[in-house]
């Protein structure tokens, strides 16, 4: 499979909803119209923090996506890059897109001189994880959420 990493673009939303809706439903996370549409103006919104990157094949069809953002590192005096949803859909899997996905984060990352990228998935997400023990290095950290 042929494939580009690109930058979102506004004409993107209605082939990028399906993806994001079914990223929604593989954590079991429903993604309702006002969602989607608040993620996506989020996304659009030069002033906001979050960004993504989309993976496009040869016949136009958005495969994969990662939305991202950069955060501070006071202890490390520096910045990272938080990579929120990585996603691959399921019948373009196994083609390296969630690898050019995080490399292009990566990429973004040296360039504005970020010094990490971070990201969480399930514990049971086993088929990303095999892919993220040889990207990357988990670390000893426990998450905790606190609901607001």
């Amino acid at each position: 499979m042929t494939f580009e990493i690109r930058n979102t673009r506004d004409r993107d939303f209605f082939n990028w909803l399906p993806l994001f809706a079914d990223y929604g439903d593989f954590y079991g996370t429903p993604v309702p119209d006002e969602k989607a549409l608040l993620v996506w103006s989020w996304i659009t919104d030069e002033t906001h923090d979050l960004s993504a990157l989309i993976a496009q094949d040869e016949d136009g069809t958005l495969v994969g996506l990662a939305h991202y953002r950069t955060f501070p590192r006071p202890l490390a005096g520096g910045t990272g890059i938080y990579i929120d949803d990585l996603f691959v859909s399921p019948e373009a899997r196994g083609n390296g897109i969630a690898t050019a996905l995080i490399d292009r984060v990566t990429e973004i990352a040296r360039d504005q001189r970020s010094d990490i990228i971070r990201w969480i998935t399930a514990p049971d997400n086993d088929e990303a994880r095999v892919l993220y023990d040889k990207v990357a290095a988990r670390t000893n950290w426990v998450t905790y959420d606190r609901a607001v």
